[in-house]
């Protein structure tokens, strides 16, 4: 794969969303995607129709609000061509990002060959925690 050939290519999708506040039970404030906005997302396929075939998303996430966030998390759903779930994985990064800063992220299907091949399209939803 080469993903500066796809970072140069790549689309700004960005995701709606309203920023609203959930405390976990050990207090840690998680909020809603309002200050996350997803900047470009490809699904990516390595060895297509072989055994080995790969499928993961690559993508780039923005902080857009005013406050540096400690925990950003993509989760990523995967779907067959009739709609129906195959998978959900969840992507994180535990670093401070910055205000304006960006992160990229991938996140693989976690199975190979068949499996794979059946993944037609996905959904992601971001969460950030400050």
């Amino acid at each position: 794969m080469h993903r500066r050939a796809f970072l140069a290519l790549s689309l700004s999708v960005p995701f709606a969303g309203c920023l609203e506040y959930f405390t976990e039970e050990n207090g840690e404030e998680i909020t809603g995607p309002g200050d996350v906005e997803i900047v470009w997302h490809d699904l990516v396929r390595d060895d297509p129709g072989t055994e080995d075939e790969r499928v993961a998303l690559w993508g780039a996430v923005r902080n857009v609000g005013e406050r540096t966030l400690s925990y950003i998390e993509i989760r990523a759903t995967f779907f067959d061509a009739e709609g129906e779930e195959l998978e959900s994985v969840i992507e994180n990064v535990d670093e401070d990002v910055s205000s304006g800063a960006e992160w990229a992220f991938e996140v693989e299907f976690p199975h190979y060959g068949e499996r794979a091949a059946a993944v037609e399209t996905y959904e992601l939803e971001p969460a950030t925690g400050l």
